[in-house]
Formats: structure tokens, C-alpha cells, sequence
């Protein structure tokens, strides 16, 4: 076997690579003169955050009922927003599928797609917020539009990529369009359907705590009222909490995933 030359380098950057490295670190040392950053601000704020996490320890969990009343209207922010956006998901993913529908349909339901996916969910339960009030109502509306967003994107996808010669098969039996979907589309896509739907309980558990914070309901607005009380060690056993919540959904997601692929 001949030796590869000495003078070939495989990776060596091209030119337009090398250009396009420069002109981002341009960009990026531009960007960091224009913001207000300096040693001894970095060095102020190192020590304020040390005084801060002090203040935090030991953590407690008092007002017990405060603690429970917020995580237990988290879990179920996020179990109803999951299911009000997998019941709408479902159908706005398979009419934006390109291989099952006319393009007079998809693109308008691909343009609700993304425009469900363009704002943060904190910011659309900020509006939320402002439309029906306080409460978790506003918290489930902005989780499932994230939802939609989310799994509307991904179910499209999904459908898009399975072989066409299943559905071509189905349909030269004479099938009608409701039974080609379930004998030749939904075998296809539903493991990984369960991936999906399973990854976005996890992903509305963690959303569910921040929307909170703009009063959308759940433990992040019994972790803001705790920060403006200045009761820090409450503050971290929200936390400690928070992050309990989200370890078991990623548990229950595992074994979830397991049970499905038995």
C-alpha cells in the first residue's frame, strides 16, 4: 500500500473556510467591545455570587403546602399541555406532509408551524397571561402552542421520510384514505411518534417551571415570590426540587421508550 504524501494535508481548511473563520471572530470580538465587560465587574460579581449561594445553604422546604401546591400544578401544566398538543399535532402533522397532501394545503399549515415555533414559551405566556388572567389556564395555552410547534415539525418530518411503497401497496388494494394511514403510515412513524411525544413531556416538565415566573401558573411563580421575599434557602430547595422533577420524567421517559420497544 503507497504512503500518502507528505504534502497532502485532508485537513487542511480551505480558503472560503478560512475567510469564513475570520470574518466570525471579527463578529465576535466586535461583538464583545460593545458590551459593558470588564475584570473587575467579573471580580464584583464573583464575590456577590458567593455571598448569594452562602445565603442559600442549608436549603429548607418551608412553606411545605406553598412547595407541594407548585410542583404538583407543574406536573399537571405539563401533562395537559402535552396532550392538548399531541391531539393537535397529529392532524396538523399529517396535513403538512408533502407526500400525503397537495401543496395547497401543506405550506399554510407548515407557515402555522412555524409561527408556533418562532416565540419562546415565555413570552407566548406572557400573552397568554394578558388574554385569560393569572393561572395556570395561561401556562397550558402557551405549552401547547409550544407543543404544536414542536411535534407538528417533528410528526411532519417522520411521515415524509417512510417508504412510499407500503402506502402505494395499501392503496392498490383499494383502501381508503383512513385505513391507508393506519395500515401503512402509522406502523411506519409510531415508534418513533413515542420518542417524540415522550421527549416533549420531558422538555413541557422544565418549560412548565419557567412560564411560571410570568405568572402562567406551577413552581415558578412560588420560586419568583420566594427570590422577592430574599428567602434564598427556600429559593435552592425549590430548586433541589425542580431538579427531582425532572430526573423522574427522565426516568419514566426511559422506561417508557423501553416498554414500547419490547
Amino acid at each position: 500500500m503507497s504512503a500518502v504524501p507528505v504534502h497532502i494535508r485532508p485537513y487542511r481548511m480551505s480558503t472560503q473556510a478560512r475567510w469564513g473563520a475570520l470574518v466570525l471572530f471579527i463578529i465576535f470580538a466586535w461583538a464583545l467591545s460593545r458590551i459593558d465587560i470588564s475584570w473587575a465587574r467579573f471580580l464584583l460579581g464573583t464575590e456577590n455570587a458567593a455571598k448569594f449561594v452562602g445565603r442559600m445553604f442549608p436549603p429548607i422546604f418551608n412553606p411545605r403546602d406553598e412547595l407541594i401546591k407548585g410542583m404538583w400544578e407543574t406536573v399537571q401544566i405539563a401533562i395537559l399541555a402535552s396532550a392538548l398538543g399531541l391531539l393537535l399535532s397529529l392532524p396538523v402533522g399529517l396535513l403538512a406532509a408533502r407526500n400525503l397532501m397537495p401543496a395547497w394545503v401543506t405550506w399554510p399549515v407548515r407557515l402555522f408551524i412555524t409561527l408556533c415555533r418562532t416565540f419562546h414559551p415565555v413570552i407566548v405566556a406572557i400573552v397568554f397571561v394578558k388574554a385569560v388572567g393569572f393561572g395556570a389556564l395561561a401556562g397550558i395555552l402557551a405549552l401547547t402552542v409550544a407543543s404544536i410547534g414542536f411535534l407538528g415539525k417533528l410528526f411532519t418530518e417522520a411521515i415524509e421520510e417512510i417508504s412510499m411503497k407500503q402506502i402505494e401497496a395499501v392503496r392498490a388494494t383499494g383502501a381508503s384514505f383512513a385505513n391507508v394511514l393506519t395500515f401503512a403510515v402509522v406502523p411506519q412513524v409510531i415508534y418513533r411518534f413515542i420518542g417524540f411525544i415522550a421527549y416533549e413531556v420531558d422538555s413541557n416538565l422544565r418549560n412548565s417551571t419557567m412560564v411560571g415566573i410570568v405568572g402562567a401558573g406551577g413552581i415558578g411563580g412560588t420560586l419568583f415570590a420566594a427570590f422577592q421575599r430574599f428567602d434564598y434557602d427556600f429559593v435552592l430547595g425549590i430548586v433541589i426540587c425542580i431538579i427531582a422533577l425532572i430526573m423522574l420524567g427522565e426516568v419514566l421517559q426511559i422506561a417508557v421508550k423501553k416498554v414500547f420497544k419490547q
